[in-house]
């Protein structure tokens, strides 16, 4: 049995080109396993797998905490919303996979952390909507100035005092690196809001109150070496470990 708490991570379905290959695949960057393993986990690629939306716990029994990752825009119909033109290129078989899975997962207690299109996820889970596109809401790009890059959509989120969001984070005004054009509208049920952009108010940091760790951040911690964030996640994955191996 590994001594590391193992962190499964939903990958994305996307086309891509590697050596003399252009073909669809699952990805996932490196900089989440780097954040994995520099807090002292292990990853677990978890591809969209059709049969574990029936059966997700045969994904969730081989892990200790789950890490919901960026990407395409969730499917509106997931919500019950028409597709706006701004979204882009949903992927329904992934989006049915983590909904799947992240619902489970935090029925059986497994940490959970959503990080950006993770957060909108998570939110959908509870059954709460999304914006489809930032700027026709807020009027301005600040949280997606440039495809691809997190050049000029730095900006703080201001935590709640006390909420594990605070707490995995370390300070209560958190600089975040960000890169989204759809954000949280209602919010789902039994999910509080912990942390707003300060430039808009958008809710940036969703959690499920009590002793379960299921957070949702809209930020990119992954991308920031200092952060905590996934760190938070690794640790409260290694105290489920303890007590579902004892």
């Amino acid at each position: 049995m590994a001594s590391r708490p193992v962190i499964g991570i939903c990958t994305a379905l996307e086309r891509a080109q590697w050596s003399v290959w252009d073909q669809r695949a699952a990805l996932l960057p490196t900089n989440y396993l780097d954040a994995v393993r520099r807090a002292g986990g292990m990853a677990l690629l978890l591809a969209p797998d059709s049969a574990l939306v029936d059966a997700p716990d045969e994904a969730l029994d081989l892990i200790d905490g789950l890490l919901l990752i960026g990407g395409a825009d969730i499917d509106p119909a997931s919500y019950g919303a028409d597709l706006d033109p701004a979204t882009v290129n949903p992927v329904p078989e992934r989006d049915a996979f983590e909904l799947a899975l992240a619902r489970r997962a935090i029925e059986r207690g497994i940490p959970l952390l959503g990080i950006c299109r993770g957060m909108q996820l998570l939110n959908v889970a509870f059954g709460g909507t999304l914006h489809q596109h930032l700027p026709d809401r807020y009027g301005h790009h600040d949280h997606l100035r440039a495809r691809g890059s997190f050049d000029g959509a730095d900006h703080d989120v201001r935590l709640v005092p006390g909420s594990r969001a605070a707490q995995v984070a370390g300070e209560q005004l958190h600089g975040t690196k960000s890169h989204h054009h759809q954000g949280v509208d209602r919010v789902g049920e039994g999910l509080v809001v912990t942390g707003v952009a300060t430039i808009d108010g958008l809710p940036e940091a969703l959690e499920l109150p009590g002793e379960r760790f299921v957070l949702g951040v809209q930020w990119h911690p992954e991308a920031d070496e200092r952060s905590r964030v996934i760190g938070g996640l690794v640790e409260a994955a290694r105290a489920y470990r303890a007590v579902a191996t004892s």
